[in-house]
């Protein structure tokens, strides 16, 4: 298992939970926009698996529960044996994915190794290649899907980037299957990024007082989206 960064405590990151999180190396997506770009390649520097379990196996008992972020963790060979033994430390475990795998995610989900999974919804079916590369809405709803039919805690992930307009936004949330949460999260300028994708990313993004304002309209067909 790769981890190549730890964040030892965080109360926003796992609902209802004071959890840690994890950070694996590698993406199958390639989003303009992406705030964790050093861990796009499997070339980000990794942490010793002793180091990282030491940590996991003094904090059992203090945290709650244990996050896997990336990068895309479900490209990790050893995924369900690591979380096996996280599981057998007693946290809760919570899984972030952009659905790109739902196979790995079901078997995950139905071994019953996942307590909440977030799925990133990048944008409609249309605009996924523009935004992150590849096509891959329907990956990520049936990722979703299998949460939802298993009744395991889920949430859809939307990153309002530069250039989504309101209507994309609306068109989205009737897209969707109706969800049990649908985060949509701020837009911030990432620390680094391509020099081609630079105009881009100072395109026009969705401010937080005007998705506030479309929350009526978007909750008319996902009742359960939070900013």
């Amino acid at each position: 298992m790769n981890i190549a960064g730890l964040q030892k405590s965080s109360t926003i990151d796992f609902p209802g939970n004071l959890a840690c999180v994890l950070f694996t190396p590698g993406c199958n997506l390639d989003c303009f926009y992406c705030h964790n770009r050093a861990l796009l390649t499997n070339s980000a520097p990794l942490m010793p698996m002793e180091d990282v379990m030491g940590f996991l196996q003094k904090r059992a008992g203090l945290l709650d529960g244990v996050v896997v972020s990336g990068g895309e963790p479900t490209l990790q060979n050893d995924l369900t044996p690591f979380l096996r033994d996280v599981r057998a430390l007693g946290y809760a475990i919570k899984l972030d994915t952009n659905g790109q795998r739902p196979e790995v995610a079901e078997a995950l989900l139905q071994d019953g190794l996942i307590d909440y999974l977030a799925v990133d919804v990048k944008a409609l079916p249309e605009d996924y290649p523009i935004v992150t590369g590849t096509d891959g809405y329907e990956s990520a709803i049936r990722t979703l899907q299998c949460a939802m039919t298993l009744g395991i805690p889920c949430e859809g992930r939307t990153t309002m980037y530069p250039g989504l307009r309101p209507e994309k936004l609306i068109a989205l949330a009737k897209a969707m299957p109706q969800l049990p949460r649908w985060r949509l999260n701020v837009y911030r300028m990432p620390a680094e990024y391509r020099e081609e994708d630079a105009l881009k990313l100072r395109l026009p993004a969705i401010a937080e007082t005007e998705a506030r304002r479309l929350l009526p309209e978007l909750r008319a067909c996902q009742p359960g989206v939070v900013l």
